[in-house]
């Protein structure tokens, strides 16, 4: 099976916990993509109603053009269901699930959504399972003026930060105008504790760990799709 055909698989088997009158929430990156896809296709051959909160403005945009109903967290403040990829998942020290996202670079808007929903369901492909969080850069959301400050307090962290850059080769910018600094921190030994001293540092907006805030993963592998209960 290619991560493509996983992927695929794992979206379909989310679109299952979408119910008629749902407020659901969009995530954003490749699995989300595909999970808004099979969404919008549930939605058009079944005629369920659901409104819908996107993390990003391409989530949006896909949403929208497959005629879902897309509103602002401002009308609809509270979620059934958040929906969305993850680029690692692991297990923390209490059993729950520990996740960094935020390689699509919408993590700041995605943990808001995630905070607004009742159950935030992970999906990814196996390739994604991992004992330790860590081998996956974490990507830390940044004010612009702060950027020289929270870059040398990183290092001495020694969180190893380097700028995101597009794929132009100019400066990423998030759908909130903020940078992105990607840290090659290596094995995360106590994700609890780097999350900590990174939200301690002023003009950091938020960090890519996710720390028991899913309640479910969905696996995608050869075997099919499993769940992984947080």
């Amino acid at each position: 099976m290619t991560q493509d055909e996983a992927k695929r698989l794992v979206a379909k088997r989310a679109v299952e916990f979408v119910e008629d009158g749902m407020a659901v929430g969009l995530g954003t990156g490749s699995t989300s993509r595909m999970f808004i896809e099979e969404l919008g296709a549930k939605v058009k051959a079944s005629g369920i109603k659901i409104r819908c909160v996107a993390s990003s403005d391409a989530s949006k945009a896909l949403g929208e053009s497959l005629g879902l109903e897309v509103v602002s967290l401002a009308e609809l403040p509270e979620l059934d269901v958040y929906i969305d990829g993850a680029d690692e998942v692991a297990r923390d020290a209490d059993g729950s699930l520990a996740l960094i996202k935020g390689g699509g670079g919408a993590l700041l808007r995605e943990k808001i959504v995630a905070s607004s929903a009742k159950k935030f369901i992970v999906v990814v492909d196996s390739s994604k399972v991992v004992a330790k969080l860590g081998k996956f850069p974490l990507p830390i959301e940044v004010i612009k003026m702060a950027l020289p400050l929270v870059e040398g307090k990183l290092t001495e962290l020694g969180l190893n930060p380097k700028q995101r850059k597009a794929k132009d080769g100019s400066v990423y910018l998030t759908d909130e105008n903020n940078y992105i600094l990607d840290c090659s921190v290596g094995v995360i030994e106590n994700p609890e504790e780097t999350a900590a001293e990174v939200r301690g540092i002023v003009g950091v907006v938020e960090h890519g760990l996710f720390l028991g805030m899913a309640a479910m993963a969905l696996v995608a592998g050869d075997d099919g799709v499993t769940e992984m209960q947080g």
